[in-house]
């Protein structure tokens, strides 16, 4: 009976947070178990489910155990993908703020040696050769304008894989909110008809 809650309540979150999708796949011609979106294969299971009403005349939805099981390993593996994804950004994020850390310090390096040079005079020393001013200053900046170009490459992917993580994380606590607030009806919804079941059968001990 869990399950069938559980199951019936992502239903619903993944439902309302995709309407356009659904409706799309709604018009499907083939829906199935085996393949497409989570979101049509709730759709399949809508159409297969089949209506009843009980003694007291509340409507009833009937679905295969079978069909709940493997709706639920899909939305299970489906999700373990969404977690997967967020735990790669968050190790690429990490990464490239690490890579634009080392760029930051190789930087300051070069900007300190390049301010050094330039009190000097005409000629000096560069890489063994005596060169003039003018070439060692353009060859110095050159460098410089090397490592900002990958600088403010790195800060660019940090800065995007930062907002795809953060989109990611956002759904992800909305859907868990949607979640637990149709866990929440859910479980109301069932305690009202267990409550009318037993007055039901109370009246006909009576």
């Amino acid at each position: 009976m869990k399950s069938i809650i559980h199951l019936t309540v992502l239903a619903a979150a993944i439902l309302l947070s995709s309407p356009r999708t659904l409706a799309q796949n709604s018009n499907s011609s083939e829906l199935s178990l085996d393949s497409g979106t989570i979101e049509s294969q709730f759709e399949y299971i809508f159409k297969k489910s089949g209506n009843f009403k009980g003694t007291n005349g509340q409507p009833y939805e009937a679905v295969k155990f079978s069909s709940l099981v493997k709706l639920k390993g899909n939305v299970l593996d489906s999700l373990e993908t969404t977690y997967n994804k967020l735990n790669n950004s968050e190790k690429t994020v990490s990464t490239q703020a690490n890579e634009i850390s080392e760029l930051k310090s190789q930087l300051a390096k070069t900007q300190a040696n390049l301010d050094q040079t330039i009190t000097e005079k005409n000629n000096m020393a560069f890489l063994g050769m005596q060169t003039s001013k003018i070439n060692y200053n353009v060859i110095m900046w050159s460098i410089v304008a090397g490592l900002l170009a990958f600088l403010f490459l790195f800060i660019y992917k940090f800065k995007n894989s930062n907002a795809v993580t953060k989109s990611a994380k956002f759904k992800l606590d909305e859907l868990e909110l949607e979640f637990e607030e149709h866990r929440r009806n859910a479980l109301e919804r069932e305690q009202k008809v267990r409550r009318q079941l037993q007055d039901e059968i109370n009246k006909q001990k009576s």
